[in-house]
């Protein structure tokens, strides 16, 4: 039984994202499946799931392997109840990765924003130190979303300072590119924990130094 890579892809869904956002998000994670099904390496070792927050958190499309993975169809509503899709993830994590009785790479997370946290953030920060992931990258997308709390939760920040469809295209070609390095990676024996291991981003994204607060 091979060892899976699982991938925890958590998009904001709320109003904010309406119209060119969410259009460019569903078209996203479309051009990343396609992308990563083209990856012999990739095809074999990553598994997806997709954990939408607006108002509430919910799973989308559990844990799968990317021949069976169905991209879930995006739908704006609501707020940014991000705490609750840590906590979401955290339970996902426990069900299907640690509680599967299998020797699971540590989970992958990309975490894609336009906003600020409208609930109890420190709450899912707390839970989230109940488990180990591999490298968790979160994305402030636009002038709204806000970095700095970003970094609370993971110390791999990016920002991306616009939100049309080209720089969020960018975005999700690169998180493909980091599942394809990764999944070559863990065939190798090696799993990274940070920014370091994944390919450099595109001009459209940039790295945040969260030490120059």
């Amino acid at each position: 039984m091979h060892r899976r890579l699982p991938i925890y892809l958590l998009i904001d869904t709320s109003y904010s994202m309406m119209g060119e956002p969410i259009e460019a998000v569903q078209n996203g994670l479309d051009s990343l499946v396609s992308a990563l099904r083209r990856d012999p390496q990739a095809l074999e070792t990553a598994y997806l799931s997709v954990i939408e927050f607006n108002s509430e958190a919910k799973q989308l499309e559990p844990l799968q392997e990317l021949s069976e993975f169905q991209t879930p169809i995006l739908e704006v509503n609501g707020m940014t109840s991000m705490g609750a899709a840590l906590s979401l993830l955290v339970d996902c994590v426990k069900n299907e990765v640690l509680g599967s009785g299998r020797r699971d790479w540590r989970p992958m997370v990309f975490l894609f924003t336009d906003g600020i946290a409208n609930d109890e953030l420190q709450k899912g920060i707390d839970k989230l130190q109940t488990i180990k992931t591999g490298t968790f990258v979160a994305c402030a997308a636009g002038p709204h979303a806000n970095a700095q709390e970003l970094g609370k939760i993971t110390e791999a920040v990016v920002k991306l300072d616009e939100m049309d469809s080209s720089s969020i295209a960018a975005f999700f070609k690169w998180v493909s590119s980091s599942i394809s390095v990764s999944s070559q990676s863990v065939e190798q024996g090696n799993q990274g924990s940070g920014l370091d291991d994944l390919p450099p981003p595109p001009p459209e994204i940039n790295i945040i130094d969260l030490s120059k607060k």
